[in-house]
């Protein structure tokens, strides 16, 4: 997929440094010492993470870094997505200082490299062969890095993919394909709705964001032929393919999905399939962990996992990695890498395995994980799946017209956040009913016209 540089480095700087103080207009102060504090006894390094199950089992183990690391204390700062976001965005791009290490994804990570905001990461990872970056699955390797180096490390990846439970299909004589089309997904949903025993045909996100239901809702515009803009940065909202997928997804989710799936996200889907509530779940193959985990699962070993649905291409899923970087204004950047190469390391995999269990641990990211026996077993339903979802996430596979932008279920410019936070509010009150589809994607594109023409502009 050819795509077209979109800007020069410094509009883009500037508009990322606008959004970063109104975000730290908005938000309070965080209650945290200044980066790399020398604390009783010791130094304190205040690391910014996003707060997931991933991420506590690794706050939980810290204690390990610390005891192996003598007069260097952990202080982390855990705040919901959204928050954590803003927060960290305001902080690096306002050049703040409270923070050693921050956790962002592979949206931020070229585009804050490019801008100067983070340590180049690639000096420390060569002076250490041992970390083996090799080890890192291609395409998430690259997308956090800039002109050939990494500026984070990951910490964990995923793609999307499509859990069915095995049980009610076979109750109900269907066979679930091994690439099904959204057509065929549609028509299992409809058959497998159950209201009357609280069981949703599909759980599909509806919950405003652009991390939140635009990232599925943003695969299906990609396979039905769509794309947010053409080559020359005319918004696309309206064209017949993204219509389709608009009205497609709608439909889907109100009439075969979730109860209150305008407010349903990720942790709202999970809860739900995890309770046998539903038939199908579209989303992030990190799911599959938490459907197969007799903790916080109902429905352990009754899934099969498949390809993201698609229709007109090849592959239709995502890419999408939470990581970790320095920023470039910390003061102690060796003990800060020290603590990364510590918490992405392969050392790290086995100590979660070993501590919570192998469904536990971060995944996507190394091909060395797949390797380990223990791992193979425990993620025998979904291991391979994950890998073979990662290895097609790329606009080749997953588009079939060319894009002036990077990304697949975002687009990698920083208006994104924005645009598509609002964008997203328009999807989710269609599938409220709080406004027509049409008039929904008629706002949508509004939104995406005023963006594309500050792109026309600039060219």
């Amino acid at each position: 997929m050819r795509k077209r540089g979109f800007g020069t480095g410094t509009a883009r700087r500037s508009v990322l440094t606008r959004l970063a103080i109104l975000l730290a207009a908005l938000l309070p102060a965080a209650g945290c010492a200044g980066a790399g504090a020398l604390g009783a006894g010791g130094q304190t390094l205040v690391i910014a993470i996003v707060s997931n199950p991933q991420m506590e089992d690794a706050v939980a183990l810290s204690h390990r870094f610390e005891a192996e690391n003598p007069g260097v204390h952990l202080k982390f700062v855990q705040l919901p997505e959204n928050q954590a976001r803003a927060k960290i965005t305001a902080s690096v791009a306002n050049e703040g200082g409270e923070f050693d290490a921050v956790m962002i994804s592979n949206y931020e990570a070229p585009q804050w490299a490019e801008n100067g905001w983070l340590e180049n990461l690639q000096p420390y990872i060569d002076a250490d062969p041992s970390y083996d970056d090799g080890d890192f699955i291609p395409s998430i390797k690259d997308s956090l890095s800039h002109q050939g180096d990494m500026h984070a490390v990951p910490f964990y990846g995923e793609s999307s993919f499509l859990a069915y439970r095995k049980d009610l299909f076979a109750k109900a004589g269907l066979e679930m394909p091994a690439n099904p089309t959204w057509d065929q997904v549609q028509e299992f949903a409809r058959k497998l709705n159950d209201p009357a025993n609280g069981v949703a045909g599909i759980c599909l996100r509806g919950k405003p964001g652009w991390g939140e239901s635009l990232a599925p809702f943003n695969t299906v515009v990609n396979t039905f032929g769509g794309r947010w803009y053409d080559e020359n940065w005319n918004a696309q909202l309206t064209s017949p393919q993204f219509r389709q997928a608009w009205n497609f997804y709608v439909d889907l989710v109100r009439n075969h999905g979730e109860v209150g799936a305008s407010s349903a996200g990720f942790q709202e889907c999970g809860n739900r399939y995890g309770r046998g509530q539903a038939a199908m779940w579209y989303d992030a193959t990190v799911m599959a962990g938490t459907n197969e985990d007799p903790q916080s699962s109902e429905v352990v070993g009754k899934s099969g996992y498949v390809p993201a649905p698609r229709k007109d291409t090849d592959a239709a899923g995502w890419l999408y990695t939470w990581s970790l970087a320095i920023p470039k204004v910390a003061e102690n950047k060796q003990a800060s890498w020290d603590f990364l190469r510590w918490m992405t390391g392969k050392e790290f995999v086995q100590t979660v395995g070993t501590e919570f269990g192998w469904n536990r641990v971060p995944t996507g990211c190394r091909m060395s994980t797949y390797d380990i026996p223990e791992y193979r077993e425990a993620a025998e339903a979904y291991a391979q799946p994950t890998l073979d979802a990662i290895s097609v996430a790329d606009q080749d596979h997953t588009m079939t017209k060319p894009v002036p932008y990077e990304g697949i279920q975002f687009l990698s410019i920083p208006e994104f956040q924005d645009l598509g936070t609002r964008v997203s509010q328009q999807l989710s009150a269609a599938i409220a009913g709080q406004k027509s589809p049409d008039a929904a994607l008629q706002q949508a594109q509004e939104y995406a016209a005023t963006v594309g023409k500050s792109y026309q502009e600039s060219q």
